[in-house]
């Protein structure tokens, strides 16, 4: 008798529990923000390309399923995605606990942390940017965004936040001076200095946050997919390639 209630229960948990979803021959929708370089970005040939984009694609094809990339705003991926309008975000996204409360996350690939960025010739340093009462700008929609605006007027911190639709804008401003400095990710900080006339002069003295898949609550079966789909990519050579290719470190 315990035998077989053992296997009933077995048999129920297995079946409550989601399996992978079954992908093959199927097209997915990654929404995508195409102004963060390396993650996602428009190459040469004007197609969607980058760190992210690559890293999904793979697992893709290792599980026979294609990925059609859209390009949309920042601010509006997690709408579209709790819309059902895309299937996952693949692009830079980083866990926070609003988001969490909003859609479900992969395990995380990679961390980010945030640097101040200034004028190649500005005296300026990190905290005089955060003290001085200077104009910074942020992309909007970004986990950095709010926590500067949360941060503003805390432990002597002073200054104007400029909400911009790209980091890349908001680095243009710099040059401009328009503004004083800008707040962003570390890894398109890095690229953005290669093309503009900008240095990084040190931490925003934000936490650092990971970056993960966003996926629709309601679809667990595609969290658990990409979820393997991870697990292998990290684990095969063409992970450390990719990192190499684009320039970025270990996940911290």
């Amino acid at each position: 008798m315990k035998k077989i209630l053992f296997t009933c229960l077995f048999i129920l948990t297995l079946a409550a529990s989601p399996l992978l979803a079954d992908l093959t021959g199927k097209t997915i929708i990654n929404g995508v923000d195409a102004n963060f370089p390396p993650f996602a970005f428009i190459d040469h040939d004007g197609q969607i390309n980058g760190f992210d984009i690559e890293s999904i694609n793979w697992i893709a094809q290792k599980f026979g399923f294609k990925v059609n990339h859209q390009s949309l705003e920042w601010d509006s991926l997690i709408a579209n995605l709790m819309a059902k309008k895309i299937d996952i975000v693949s692009s830079g996204l980083s866990i926070t606990a609003v988001r969490s409360t909003q859609i479900s996350f992969t395990t995380p690939y990679w961390t980010v942390n945030q640097v101040v960025l200034v004028s190649k010739d500005s005296t300026l340093t990190a905290e005089n940017v955060l003290t001085g009462g200077h104009k910074i700008g942020v992309q909007r929609g970004t986990s950095e965004a709010n926590s500067m605006k949360k941060s503003n007027g805390v432990d002597g911190r002073d200054y104007t936040l400029e909400d911009y639709p790209s980091p890349e804008l908001a680095a243009n401003d710099v040059v401009s001076g328009r503004i004083m400095a800008v707040v962003m990710n570390d890894a398109p900080a890095a690229e953005i200095t290669k093309s503009l006339s900008l240095k990084i002069v040190g931490s925003a003295g934000i936490p650092a946050e990971q970056f993960a898949f966003g996926i629709h609550k309601a679809n667990p079966e595609l969290m658990l997919t990409l979820n393997q789909g991870l697990k292998q990519l990290m684990a095969d050579p063409f992970w450390k390639t990719l990192k190499k290719k684009y320039k970025l470190g270990e996940l911290k």
